[in-house]
């Protein structure tokens, strides 16, 4: 048993490894994580050929739907680029908030959470990266930091698919779910705001902005605690980031200098572009219907090792083609380039050029995340996933609500969303729970909300943001940065869930 546990542990270990220690690039350490988990699936844990044929083409289409948001996101960034409008931007902030802290803060914290309220996977980073480059900061710290200040938006983010995942897996009622995760998140509003600010300006930028995090982390956590207890977990992350974002506009003073607000106003068109359509989608029924009619969809067998761990039949992941969050990020691409163009501020072949720079900087960011959702699927299928966390909540035994939130993280970390990890170990939680006598809500608030740190860490979402700030190859760095405070956030709240279970 406990050389199976370890052999299960191995592809995410040497992923560590190769990452942390020898800052392998994803495309490097994905293939080769990808490789080893692929031949002990086989050779130890009785994957067939029809299983391994199954998890790849269902891998193929997580790819697919991590891929479509990469391309989208960098081609923003093009456009805007292209026009001028990321300079202009990086240039009239400082205008806006004296301090470079609080620039910082409130594009990583509000509006790297409302981004990912409208969008989903790695788009927080791809798109707030290249705007923290054109304030001043290096490329790594400028991924570090959206990364730690949008991870307690990632449970009601998505239009709440993560929370409906949990839902779904265990049938425990949304209403007694929604209390203990937006509770418990609220706490990490503030983690994360404070993580954000002291990765943008050390501890001094904490101390000397202690007013608008304790402001705007009490309206984004209440804001996301009354939407989600009142039915509406749908719209939490949303609504709390963009009240969030809103509270945080009033530190802001009048713009001076040449930097007027309608250049301003119109170097943000190809974002402001992205806003509104993602509102439109999302609050106009009509639209969003049928925006998702056409969709890729795949029905996939039952599959099962020699060793009798199953998998039931059912859809890989499903993909809303007009709906998804990589077509939102081309209809505000296109939006952005018309407006661009229409005021002058292309220079002729900028189409080109934009076009060229977006296939040469997604080429490698596409075939790691390829490698690395291969290898979780693969894990997953062969029952290596639900192994490694059921060994985890066996050797806790009583201690098992500080290792509630860990198991919650490590399935985020391994699959890459926090969606996959409630439903591979939401039941898992429930049982633990019931049989050691703890309250089943706290534990699977636990689950989600350690899936939502955890999942900044994912290689696999790391890849979207390097490819926008011009850092791919280096995902070993940003995650060795990212290590320590997300484990600091971890085991705050794993000590609360110990105290509340």
């Amino acid at each position: 048993m406990l050389l199976d546990w370890a052999l299960a542990a191995l592809p995410v270990v040497l992923l560590l490894v190769l990452m942390v220690r020898f800052h392998w690039g994803a495309a490097k350490a994905g293939p080769a994580g990808w490789l080893v988990a692929t031949i002990l699936a086989a050779f130890r844990f009785g994957a067939g050929i029809q299983l391994l044929a199954v998890a790849h083409a269902k891998a193929l289409l997580l790819a697919l739907d991590v891929l479509l948001i990469i391309w989208g996101a960098f081609l923003l960034y093009r456009v805007a680029d292209e026009a001028g409008a990321v300079e202009v931007i990086s240039q009239s902030l400082p205008q806006l908030f004296r301090d470079r802290g609080m620039q910082a803060l409130l594009i990583s914290w509000p509006f790297a959470s409302f981004l990912q309220g409208v969008g989903g996977f790695g788009v927080p980073v791809a798109v707030t990266a290249p705007l923290l480059i054109g304030l001043g900061f290096e490329p790594i710290p400028a991924m570090v930091i959206p990364s730690l200040g949008h991870a307690w938006s990632v449970t009601f983010g998505s239009l709440g698919s993560s929370f409906q995942a949990l839902i779904g897996s265990t049938g425990v009622p949304g209403e007694q779910l929604a209390a203990p995760a937006a509770a418990l998140l609220g706490v990490a509003v503030f983690g994360c705001g404070i993580l954000a600010a002291r990765a943008a300006g050390r501890w001094a930028a904490v101390v000397r902005l202690a007013g608008p995090l304790l402001l705007i982390g009490a309206v984004m956590a209440g804001v996301q605690y009354w939407l989600a207890t009142h039915r509406l977990w749908h719209l939490a992350g949303f609504g709390g980031s963009l009240a969030g974002l809103l509270v945080g506009l009033f530190f802001a003073r009048r713009p001076t200098g040449e930097r007027t607000p309608r250049t301003l106003g119109l170097a943000l068109a190809a974002y402001l572009a992205l806003i509104l359509i993602t509102l439109a989608v999302q609050l106009i029924p009509p639209l969003e219907q049928g925006l998702g009619r056409v969709q890729i969809r795949i029905d996939f067998p039952e599959v099962r090792t020699e060793l009798g761990f199953v998998t039931s039949p059912g859809p890989g992941r499903i993909i809303p083609i007009f709906r998804h969050a990589g077509a939102l990020l081309g209809y505000a691409s296109l939006v952005g380039y018309v407006v661009y163009r229409q005021t002058g501020r292309y220079r002729p072949g900028a189409l080109r050029r934009i076009m060229e720079g977006t296939l040469s900087r997604v080429a490698p960011a596409s075939l790691a995340v390829l490698a690395l959702v291969s290898m979780a699927v693969v894990m997953a299928h062969a029952g290596m996933t639900e192994l490694l966390a059921g060994g985890l909540a066996q050797a806790a035994g009583r201690a098992y609500p500080i290792v509630a939130t860990w198991i919650g993280a490590l399935g985020a970390f391994i699959t890459g969303s926090n969606t996959n990890s409630n439903v591979i170990f939401g039941q898992l939680q429930l049982r633990t729970a019931q049989l050691l006598g703890y309250r089943v809500p706290i534990l699977l608030a636990a689950q989600t909300a350690g899936g939502a740190i955890g999942s900044v860490l994912a290689p696999s979402k790391i890849v979207v943001g390097t490819s926008t700030a011009g850092v791919a190859g280096r995902e070993g760095e940003v995650l060795s940065r990212l290590l320590a405070p997300c484990g600091v956030l971890l085991v705050v709240l794993s000590l609360i869930v110990a105290a509340a279970a």
